[in-house]
């Protein structure tokens, strides 16, 4: 998603749903930003001025340390990720 302001939304009800079923929680922890950038010319042929493009893309991710049975785990990521298919 483009908005980061998402994330903390998503997370708080990850964790909201493994502590409605009695779970051992730790996190959201911040892992670093990965910052992916290219750099291109404008002009598809090479004439003209040498303008170019900057184009980045920003990765951010979560930590969440769950401890539980994998088939509990597995029904708590599928109502997320429906839950992020509709925003």
């Amino acid at each position: 998603s483009y908005e980061i302001f998402l994330l903390p939304a998503v997370c708080a009800d990850l964790i909201k749903g493994a502590k409605e079923k009695s779970l051992k929680v730790k996190g959201p922890v911040r892992m670093p930003t990965k910052v992916l950038r290219i750099t291109t010319r404008k002009t598809p042929c090479g004439e003209g001025s040498k303008t170019w493009d900057r184009f980045q893309m920003r990765i951010h991710k979560r930590l969440i340390d769950l401890h539980s049975p994998s088939e509990i785990v597995k029904q708590i990521v599928s109502f997320c990720s429906l839950y992020t298919a509709c925003i």
